[in-house]
């Protein structure tokens, strides 16, 4: 009987250590899970902050590129490439620079070349312009001018006028269009005059910085001629 009763002590003794331990093993595994589940939180707020920080930034440097009205992205430069007409697939806008040789190129010989160096007794009394050289190309229903400034610098296109059809701007207009045309070409112009259609009247269209204008001459309700010129200094 001592020894069934011995036995029966360690059995309910086992028993006690086994639940007891098993007691201790639960309440130790929580903390750790309990830790990692706060760890996982935190890298997921992490995670989210920096998501966001790119898209903050990204949205800063777009904001800090002041894209000029009529103006279009080329190379990765803002350009005024609005200002332009097209001939014979290329484009030739203000401000591109041409020497005689590119002219040729783009549009063959001139009827007409002349060149002239502003100086201070040349009676034009252009004395901002002094030094600088002007060369004006005449075609068929086409004059452009460009100037060079002095210090070997290139010329480039300052002045383009157009009465022959067979030159377009990059929005499609020509001369001989009808003013309803031009307006739905370009929404942002406008009208200087009153704009009767019986009269004569200047249709402009021009960026933001007021120094480079696109002017449509009206008469008759139509187009007939166009220039586009960047204001010299």
């Amino acid at each position: 009987m001592k020894l069934i009763n011995k036995a029966t002590g360690v059995i309910v003794l086992g028993a006690l250590l086994t639940v007891a331990l098993a007691g201790c093993q639960s309440s130790d595994a929580t903390p750790p899970a309990t830790g990692q589940n706060t760890a996982n939180e935190q890298n997921k707020g992490e995670g989210a902050t920096n998501a966001n920080a790119p898209a903050s930034e990204n949205s800063e440097e777009k904001g800090t590129k002041a894209i000029k009205e009529g103006s279009m992205e080329k190379e990765g430069n803002v350009v005024l490439k609005e200002l332009a007409f097209v001939y014979n697939e290329h484009t030739i806008a203000i401000s591109d620079t041409a020497n005689e040789d590119q002219m040729e190129q783009m549009l063959g010989k001139p009827d007409n070349l002349k060149s002239h160096t502003y100086s201070a007794d040349d009676g034009t009394n252009m004395d901002t312009l002094i030094g600088f050289t002007e060369k004006v190309y005449t075609y068929p229903g086409l004059e452009i001018k460009t100037i060079s400034i002095p210090e070997g610098k290139q010329d480039s296109i300052f002045h383009i006028e157009i009465t022959d059809p067979k030159y377009a701007t990059v929005r499609n207009i020509k001369a001989g269009d009808s003013l309803d045309t031009l307006k739905n070409a370009y929404p942002e112009g406008k009208l200087l005059g009153d704009g009767a259609p019986n009269e004569e009247d200047d249709f402009r269209y021009e960026p933001s910085n007021y120094v480079d204008v696109m002017s449509f001459h009206i008469k008759d309700a139509k187009v007939e001629s166009i220039q586009i010129y960047s204001l010299l200094d």
